[in-house]
């Protein structure tokens, strides 16, 4: 593996090395360009599974008995 970083960058819709657009407009880094070409999709799925997780707290939170 390669000490090479990769970017998506969401302004442009691009795959971009290190010495692209402002860290502010892109995502990562990642380990190489095919990654960061799912960058997109990687966030959708972690921000799915906290989604899923904050439910299950909730959930969990609300079987207690609010009198202690």
């Amino acid at each position: 593996m390669s000490d090479e970083e990769w970017y998506y960058c969401l302004r442009h819709g691009t795959v971009e090395p290190p010495e692209g657009c402002r860290a502010a407009e892109r995502l990562g880094p990642y380990p190489d360009r095919e990654t960061a070409a799912r960058a997109l999709e990687i966030a959708r799925e972690r921000t799915e599974a906290a989604d899923r997780a904050d439910r299950e707290w909730a959930d969990k939170g609300s079987d207690r008995d609010p009198d202690g």
